[in-house]
């Protein structure tokens, strides 16, 4: 089964250092096939088992054990990343557009606290399992970084802008 795995806080700057390439060679060594990943972010596209649950911890414990850090395999199946893609709530141009994957769905409660906390700097909308965020001004100035959204979600995440979304979508698609 074809898989997308987004791996959360890996290659921030100096730390949780990831090398793509000692990655790609490491699943393979350890079984998995098809193994592309794209940009140095922790997008991994591979062929694992069926059990999304198993593959979220084995890969959460080979980049532990490998490079020293920890993460949260966030997964999704190429069907899904399609989805996302045409859930895109803000209309034709997503230029401003970033997407939280989100590891589990959080309560409504909480996503009103990221409305709330969205303000005006930008507009937030809760699609299924993805936080689709517009940020005028960028993440960085929009006070809804990822950590922001994970506290305010009580959920972990892992952020991507569209252009990510749309390449990873367009890998996993690929034979």
């Amino acid at each position: 089964m074809r898989w997308v795995a987004l791996l959360r806080a890996v290659n921030l700057g100096a730390r949780n250092k990831v090398p793509m390439a000692e990655l790609r060679k490491r699943l393979e060594a350890a079984g998995y096939d098809g193994v592309r990943t794209y940009i140095a972010s922790g997008n991994v596209i591979l062929d694992g088992p069926s059990s999304k649950a198993a593959l979220a911890a084995e890969l959460e414990r080979l980049v532990a054990e490998a490079f020293g850090v920890a993460t949260t395999a966030i997964l999704r199946k190429p069907r899904e990343l399609a989805a996302t893609l045409e859930a895109h709530p803000f209309g034709k141009d997503t230029s401003e557009t970033y997407v939280a994957f989100l590891a589990a769905r959080p309560a409504k409660a909480a996503v009103a606290h990221l409305e709330e906390a969205a303000g005006g700097s930008g507009r937030v909308a809760l699609v299924g399992s993805e936080v689709y965020l517009r940020l005028p001004r960028g993440v960085h100035s929009s006070g809804l970084s990822v950590a922001r959204v994970e506290s305010l979600l009580r959920v972990p995440a892992t952020l991507r802008n569209w252009r990510t979304v749309a390449a990873l979508a367009e890998l996993a698609a690929e034979a």
